[in-house]
């Protein structure tokens, strides 16, 4: 069951409150589960879970959002280097107006850079002025279809996926941190279940992964340019390192959320570690073992074949697709600048691979 006025559309994103109340309403009747004890349960829609707060703005922008040209959505599930993809992206499109010393992401944490669809239909336009892009955690098959339908040439989608373990490691952490102190805490085993059960936020992750993979694959391919511009290149790796935004003081004080204590911009950068969850894990057969069974014949495998270049930059990659696919670019930042040269992000099936993340521009 969907919710009614499903099928409406506006010209603006201003939605009524009789029509968010009605969302309101619909997604009290969902299934609820609130295992991870988190600030509010998790609901069931459309095959995947998610807070309420993060949902009522992904069903109003189904029913409403209307993309314009050069629209770039951001898409990540959560805990999968969502803030440093955020940060790339929009150095990227905003390269021409701002250099490393005066890029907004000195002052404003990339969350605060990129809109999402949260608080959607509140007013008229949630994007920033003069940025095209718009973050989400949705999973591809409930972005808005108007942004699924919508031609090439119109919107993009860039969207990123780590590691499992490693991504369930960083959210048991960012969970932990955002828990009301009076809530007794959840178990790493018992979130542990939870994750291979697909109960968390934005889960499965494995159908999450999985939805934009198949996408990829079913967009024809189209050529980038292999020229560089290595001093531009160079910059955005320079200010999106990890790093770099970690120790800048917004980053270390900042809030998420100005009524949020607990919501800090310091919670979004932990350690950035690949293979982390080698520290807390014995029990990450079960995850491979799913893993394993849920991308059988897609093409797409997590084994990584790693080496170090002279530059000590990381290069690595997935040893079951073929290798075509994986240019030997200088880093992730230098990938993006390749897929920006113009007026936007253009669209390919060409991946890189850099600290375990995996990333892919995708034509919607």
């Amino acid at each position: 069951m969907e919710p009614s006025g499903a099928a409406d559309s506006l010209d603006k994103e201003e939605v009524s409150p009789e029509k968010m109340e009605r969302v309101r309403e619909f997604m009290s009747t969902l299934p609820a589960e609130n295992g991870w004890r988190a600030f509010q349960p998790l609901c069931l829609y459309q095959g995947f879970w998610s807070f309420p707060y993060f949902l009522e703005g992904i069903i109003l922008a189904q029913q409403h959002f209307k993309p314009k040209p050069g629209d770039i959505f951001v898409c990540s599930a959560p805990k999968s280097g969502t803030t440093w993809l955020k940060a790339v992206t929009f150095a990227i499109v905003t390269r021409k107006h701002f250099d490393n010393s005066s890029s907004p992401l000195l002052t404003k944490g990339p969350h605060h850079c990129v809109p999402t669809f949260v608080g959607f239909g509140q007013k008229a336009d949630i994007r920033e002025p003069g940025v095209p892009l718009i973050a989400t955690h949705a999973p591809y098959p409930s972005l808005p279809k108007s942004v699924l339908d919508c031609s090439s040439d119109h919107c993009k989608i860039v969207c990123i996926c780590r590691e499992p373990k490693d991504a369930f490691v960083s959210m048991f952490h960012f969970a932990a941190k955002r828990r009301f102190k009076e809530i007794e805490p959840i178990s790493l085993e018992e979130a542990f279940h939870l994750f291979c059960e697909g109960k968390s936020v934005f889960g499965p992750c494995w159908d999450h992964i999985l939805e934009f993979w198949k996408a990829s694959q079913e967009r024809p391919d189209k050529a980038i340019s292999d020229e560089e511009q290595v001093g531009a290149v160079q910059k955005i790796v320079d200010l999106c390192s990890f790093e770099n935004l970690s120790n800048l003081e917004i980053n270390k004080t900042g809030k998420r959320y100005a009524g949020d204590s607990e919501a800090t911009n310091k919670s979004f950068f932990r350690k950035g570690k690949v293979g982390d969850w080698q520290n807390y894990l014995t029990m990450a057969q079960r995850l491979d073992k799913i893993m394993k069974q849920k991308l059988s014949g897609s093409g797409l495998t997590f084994e990584l074949q790693c080496r170090i270049t002279g530059d000590n930059i990381l290069q690595t990659r997935l040893l079951s697709t073929p290798l075509g696919l994986f240019p030997p670019f200088k880093s992730c930042a230098q990938k993006w600048y390749h897929l920006a040269q113009g007026s936007d992000l253009r669209h390919c099936q060409k991946v890189n691979i850099k600290e375990g993340k995996r990333q892919a521009a995708l034509k919607s």
